[in-house]
């Protein structure tokens, strides 16, 4: 367990990422394989389900330190994460022990023993680690007991890792980590192991991420070399059809039987086939996200819903067919295999993406300038003669979107960040006019610099109207542009709108509030985009 401490720590020190592969590589050399599994679980951003709740891990380190809550939670909005917060508040200037036990002994006590216990008995057990443990490791206990471990390692950098060590290829790695596992020393060894076939029951691919392309698209050259068809706005998925059954994974490996069984049942109709493709609502045609939403939101699908969103898959490329790897084939031809399949299958809850055909760059670019109309995100662009990769690959395969659309937004509220950006206001509530005063329109919080940030979070401590709890109050004065991908109606909002992945475009010096969009503006953007 110390050793993995320590490693958490040198990760957490730097932001080279040299220094986290050499630090990464050095860990899994020397651990015992039953650590090296849970340290890649936890490092390749699985988590174990959260058996205390930060509200109750909150009430018991005001118990513990004897502090009055206000000054805990004052403490905390200050640090501005809780695991830290804890144990800098429960170290005390103790000199404590090293951790003995391993990583996996110790998950095994320390985190999965709560499931048994009762609720006094959880407090008793937790209180006795944050007493005990040294301030790294007693930090480290509470990033797992609050599920929030994030330290700067992407899971591309923990295959390359291993990687390096094991002197196995990085896709063979990725492909070995996909999909759901048991963290067991058996699973560790069999990472490395040239014999070992790597398929369990339902286990995806590694997804193939396209590269947004910003530039002009003649630039990748000659047409007749790339396959163009829209960009769904839907659920990336995998689906897969084997003699053992039928599975559905999304992008972020989550899987998701039951939740699609219109689809499900449609995939009986298939060969033994992977298939990477979109999750869409559809009735006659494409049906706005929003609506797809209301199927995100439940993991059992009543009748009634099932009628009124029915779901489709929109299948683009095949992985495997017949028991076999398709991967490094040409685009082209697992473009060949997939339009039979889905012919073979007629069955209308398994489409095949159309191809976009244009004469030209021009042409494909007017056919793309459509895209809102049609409910898409513009086009993606792949190369045919390309193999299916793992990961965000450049090359191949590029993201055609068209442009966001934006409006004007008043700073309305700022409140601090989380992690490194604690001391600073970074969550900022922006507001559109509606006569005389401000409407909250969406929160952003992201696409400022770091220079950026650091002026305006000088600006909100020196231009505060209120304060509540952690979030402040401001003079509306400062003008930031959002852009954003979707807009649809929300009773849920006090503006009536809900805008799809807000965020920062710009900060505009050059606009005065008064200036600014008004809900009514918003509304016609509604009307003419919305979904």
């Amino acid at each position: 367990m110390q050793a993995f401490a320590d490693l958490y720590a040198e990760l957490d020190a730097t932001t080279r990422t040299q220094a986290k592969l050499d630090a990464l590589a050095r860990y899994f050399k020397e651990v015992e394989p039953a650590d090296g599994a849970w340290a890649v679980y936890m490092l390749t951003g699985r988590r174990m389900k959260r058996l205390v709740g930060p509200r109750r891990l909150r009430e018991w380190l005001v118990e513990a330190t004897g502090l009055p809550d206000w000054l805990v939670e004052e403490t905390y909005q200050h640090v501005g994460d809780l695991a830290e917060t804890i144990s800098l508040l429960m170290e005390n200037g103790e000199v404590r022990p090293a951790v003995e036990g391993s990583l996996a002994q110790w998950v095994e006590y320390a985190i999965l023993g709560l499931r048994d216990l009762e609720e006094e008995q959880r407090k008793t057990h937790v209180l006795e680690h944050w007493r005990g443990l040294p301030r790294q490791a007693c930090f480290l206990y509470n990033k797992l007991l609050t599920g929030s471990m994030r330290v700067g390692v992407s899971r591309g950098l923990v295959e390359r890792a291993l990687a390096t060590l094991s002197d196995r290829p990085r896709a063979l790695i990725a492909r070995r980590l996909m999909g759901e596992f048991t963290p067991s020393g058996e699973f560790f060894s069999q990472l490395f192991d040239e014999e070992h076939r790597e398929e369990r029951d339902g286990q995806p691919y590694p997804f193939f991420l396209a590269s947004p392309l910003e530039g002009d698209p003649s630039s990748l050259g000659d047409l007749t070399e790339w396959h163009a068809e829209w960009k769904w706005d839907g659920i990336r998925a995998q689906l897969i059809a084997r003699p053992n059954g039928i599975w559905l994974w999304s992008r972020g490996e989550e899987p998701m039987g039951g939740r699609f069984p219109e689809v499900e049942t449609a995939a009986l109709t298939l060969p033994e086939v992977v298939l990477d493709g979109e999750l869409l609502a559809w009735d006659a045609d494409v049906l706005p996200f929003s609506q797809m939403q209301r199927r995100i939101q439940r993991k059992t699908v009543g009748e009634n819903l099932l009628r009124e969103v029915p779901v489709i898959f929109m299948a683009y490329d095949l992985l495997e067919y017949q028991g076999k790897n398709w991967r490094d084939r040409p685009l082209e031809d697992r473009r060949t295999a997939l339009e039979k399949v889905i012919a073979d299958s007629a069955d209308p809850a398994l489409r095949l993406s159309p191809m976009v055909r244009g004469t030209d760059w021009e042409a494909l670019a007017s056919l793309r300038a459509g895209s809102r109309e049609r409910m898409v995100e513009g086009l993606m662009l792949k190369r045919r003669a390309s193999p299916y990769r793992s990961g965000r690959a450049r090359g191949d395969w590029w993201k055609w979107k068209i442009d966001p659309l934006t409006i004007d937004a008043v700073l309305l509220y700022a409140q601090p960040g989380h992690g490194r950006r604690a001391n600073l206001y970074t969550d900022y509530t922006l507001a559109v006019r509606d006569g005389d005063t401000y409407v909250p329109i969406a929160k952003a919080y992201s696409g400022l610099t770091d220079k950026e940030i650091q002026q305006l979070d000088r600006w909100i401590r020196g231009n505060t109207v209120e304060k509540f709890g952690p979030v402040r109050s401001l003079q509306p004065k400062q003008v930031l542009e959002i852009a954003f991908e979707g807009i649809a109606p929300s009773p849920r909002h006090k503006s009536g709108i809900a805008l799809r992945f807000p965020r920062i475009a710009r900060w505009r010096h050059d606009k005065p509030a008064e200036e600014a969009d008004t809900l009514d503006q918003v509304k016609d953007l509604l009307r003419v985009y919305g979904s």
